[in-house]
């Protein structure tokens, strides 16, 4: 049974690289299905919230795999009344199953 751990250690502690369910950097985050991740995620927002935000552009990402991939995306969006804000949303994605959910959508 040792000899099944030693390889999950080595996979854990990584060196350096990506850990396996761990968050990611999106390297290009003008990347047409990152907007399109955003604007789902500002969208979602307004009908659960009530409010009228327009996304003005996504700051920065990185993706998690999970059953599916979780986005994690700091956006700047913008109101009718104020200046662009920083948010952060997190939205669960299955592309097989065309399938996307906001699951958490914050002020930083």
């Amino acid at each position: 049974m040792s000899l099944l751990f030693l390889p999950l250690c080595a996979v854990a502690v990584g060196g350096g690289k990506a850990l396996v369910g761990g968050w990611t950097p999106i390297k290009d985050i003008k990347e047409p299905h990152v907007t399109e991740i955003a604007e789902f995620a500002v969208t979602e927002y307004n009908k659960r919230s009530g409010a009228k935000l327009k996304l003005e552009k996504v700051i920065k990402g990185s993706t998690q795999v999970v059953a599916g991939t979780n986005y994690r995306l700091v956006v700047a969006a913008k109101d009718e009344s104020a200046a662009a804000k920083k948010y952060e949303a997190i939205v669960w994605e299955k592309t097989w199953e065309h399938f996307m959910n906001l699951t958490s959508f914050k002020a930083v």
